[in-house]
């Protein structure tokens, strides 16, 4: 039985954030990846496509998530679903760390508005 405990989670930054890993084919998993989003306030992260589906869920805090030019303030406990192909920035205005949960398929990569493929290392 894969455990993942939180002492071996992989963390990993970029873009002001910070990305805990947990479930990845390297930790035992075939299809899902998940991790947990640490945000500092003010951080605000490049808008991304992602080629595959993301549920993001919202443990801590309040973000403007901006989901195809549309924006939403979320709080704690709100859930975004986000379709593969979508363009996605995460803002966190307040003066709080947020914290997140994502869930999505193996093989995420998210691409940047100058072309740039990231192939994050948390979802693969």
């Amino acid at each position: 039985m894969p455990v993942v405990r939180s002492s071996e989670a992989v963390t990993h930054e970029i873009h002001g954030a910070r990305f805990v890993s947990y479930a990845t084919p390297l930790t035992g998993s075939k299809e899902l990846c998940a991790w947990r989003g640490e945000i500092p306030a003010g951080t605000r992260a490049p808008a991304h496509t992602v080629n595959r589906e993301e549920i993001f869920h919202l443990l801590i805090g309040e973000l403007l998530i901006t989901l195809d030019g549309r924006t939403e303030r979320i709080s704690a406990g709100d859930t975004v679903i986000v379709s593969p192909g979508a363009t996605l920035a995460v803002e966190n205005p307040t003066d709080h760390t947020a914290v997140s949960w994502v869930t999505t398929s193996v093989g995420l990569t998210a691409e940047l508005a100058d072309g740039t493929v990231l192939t994050p290392p948390w979802a693969n």
